[in-house]
């Protein structure tokens, strides 16, 4: 491994997954939701930091290759287990969620089996965007959490003629719903592409 700024990135990134749910364990709510809310931002940033940067530095490499979506998938999983938790089992987020982290299951044990015809299976444009849609989808209802939980201890009605309580966590939750939904749509059909590029290599004859 070479000790690069790109690889440092991926590295704390990879080290910040399991912080979220930290967030909740050592912070009261709803700061542990905001607290979460910007971890999880910040490592969305570096992910797109420290890819940039190893293509504009030509400092790629196969720690960088490997490690990079690891520390996607587990600050995706790791968030949508505290989300789904904190949401109280909304069926609504749990069913996206499920296929999610279905997709993601299934495509690194395809990978696993394929070992080093592994390469073949390599990251598609819509991969990158549904790994997108993910990160804001869950930005999105970590926000409305953390909303949600801070409305409960104001009154019914916050001054006359103003907004109402729980008019901005159900816009943010129902928004997160929906973009929640979008990214499992787009998970399902790159999982369904990589199986299909799987395929000639789950044949007992080739």
């Amino acid at each position: 491994m070479r000790w690069n700024l790109p690889n440092l990135l991926t590295l704390l990134r990879l080290v910040a997954a399991p912080g979220v749910p930290l967030m909740f364990l050592f912070i009261s709510r709803p700061f542990a939701d905001f607290a979460a809310l910007a971890l999880f931002v910040l490592a969305a940033v570096t992910d797109w930091i420290d890819g940039h940067l190893a293509r504009s530095w030509q400092q790629e490499s196969r720690f960088g290759a490997a490690m990079d979506p690891i520390a996607d998938k587990a600050m995706v999983v790791i968030a949508l287990v505290v989300i789904t938790g904190y949401s109280g089992m909304n069926p609504w987020l749990i069913l996206p969620a499920t296929v999610i982290l279905f997709r993601e299951v299934f495509v690194a044990g395809l990978r696993e089996f394929l070992g080093s015809d592994a390469g073949r299976l390599k990251v598609t444009k819509l991969a990158k965007w549904k790994t997108t849609a993910q990160m804001i989808a869950i930005a999105v209802m970590f926000l409305g959490t953390g909303i949600d939980y801070y409305e409960k201890g104001l009154p019914p009605l916050v001054g006359e003629g103003r907004v109402w309580r729980g008019d901005w966590s159900d816009l943010a939750t129902h928004l997160g719903l929906v973009l929640m939904w979008i990214a499992a749509i787009l998970t399902a059909i790159t999982g369904w592409d990589y199986f299909q590029k799987a395929r000639p290599w789950l044949r007992d004859v080739r």
